[in-house]
């Protein structure tokens, strides 16, 4: 891949999955245009500007989410656009507010903005596979989700998974959007993305790892997909670079059960005090499958789940989200 001379834009730059894709962006030398909320917030801004080619490539813009044009100036002249911003939390006091409007309302003043710029020749949305798999559908140890699926917003709401509802509204919103403005855009769907942060701040999916290795009691009785952030950064610039690229890309490397997942980690660091038993005494929520043919065509051998949990423990340690005795 070579982007030289070609400019990007990379929308809530300063995030877990953004910050890694610009990084690998400036290492093709490529040009990027990155927004984040605030340009001058050096706590948010300095782990970009100190990566290698930001200071010639890489130039950061303010730009709200839930304002629209803001971003008519980012997009402009650039040929592709990295759509990325939206929030990811569980824990909310307005869903409509804090999750719905920043995905839906977010990602339509994005998708504007690229109509308006006759430069833009592709968009990459970043999902979730939560828009792909929260419907009335089996899902068992045989059962394999692909890309045809799509989550049911009706359980969503009556289950109130708000931030489910909110990446399956957004990415019906950018479908249908697209298609009525003739706009050439592709998703990426992952699952859990861990991985090494660069970012400072804990991101959520980073969250769930710590949760387990800082002495917690319990697991939780759930079984989710995981998958590496650098394979997903390169995912992301694989979908633009590959002209065939189109739809949507699930991105599962390992789909577990909690009690699986801490077992892993228990294998990789003996000394780790992990939680013992699972939060509850109901049979444990089975594991599925998740489709690997789709994604293979743009390249991508994706990270095993143990380096990957590995990766992630490390990098909280160094940045000291728990304190090296408790890890040896």
């Amino acid at each position: 891949m070579s982007g030289d001379g070609k400019k990007v834009c990379v929308t809530g730059a300063s995030g877990f999955i953004a910050s890694w894709l610009v990084k690998f962006l400036l290492q093709h030398g490529y040009t990027v245009h990155a927004t984040v909320r605030d340009p001058c917030d050096s706590k948010k801004t300095k782990h970009l500007l100190a990566l290698d080619g930001a200071v010639d490539r890489l130039h950061l813009y303010k730009a709200n989410l839930l304002e629209e044009s803001s971003f008519d100036a980012v997009v402009d002249g650039c040929e592709g656009v990295f759509h990325t911003a939206s929030p990811f939390i569980y824990t909310v006091n307005d869903p409509q507010a804090e999750l719905i409007d920043p995905a839906v309302k977010g990602t339509l003043n994005v998708l504007r903005s690229c109509a308006k710029a006759p430069s833009v020749r592709r968009v990459v949305l970043t999902s979730s596979i939560a828009a792909v798999t929260y419907n009335d559908r089996p899902k068992t140890p045989d059962v394999i989700v692909d890309e045809t699926w799509f989550s049911d917003t009706e359980i969503c709401r009556r289950r109130k998974l708000w931030y489910v509802l909110s990446k399956t509204l957004a990415e019906d919103a950018a479908w249908k959007f697209v298609k009525e403005r003739g706009i050439d855009m592709v998703t990426v769907n992952p699952a859990m993305v861990i991985g090494p942060l660069l970012q400072p701040s804990l991101n959520t999916s980073a969250a769930a790892i710590l949760d387990l290795i800082k002495g917690g009691q319990t697991y939780p009785n759930a079984s989710l997909g995981w998958v590496n952030v650098k394979d997903v950064a390169n995912a992301h610039i694989q979908a633009f670079e590959i002209a065939s690229a189109k739809g949507r890309y699930c991105m599962v490397e390992s789909v577990v059960h909690y009690s699986e997942l801490v077992d892993k980690l228990r294998y990789l660091y003996p000394s780790l005090q992990l939680p013992v038993r699972c939060a509850n005494d109901k049979p444990f929520v089975p594991t599925y499958q998740v489709s690997k043919e789709k994604i293979k065509s743009l390249g991508i051998n994706y990270i095993p789940i143990g380096e990957s949990l590995k990766e992630t423990v490390e990098s909280l340690r160094e940045r000291k989200f728990f304190s090296i005795s408790s890890a040896l």
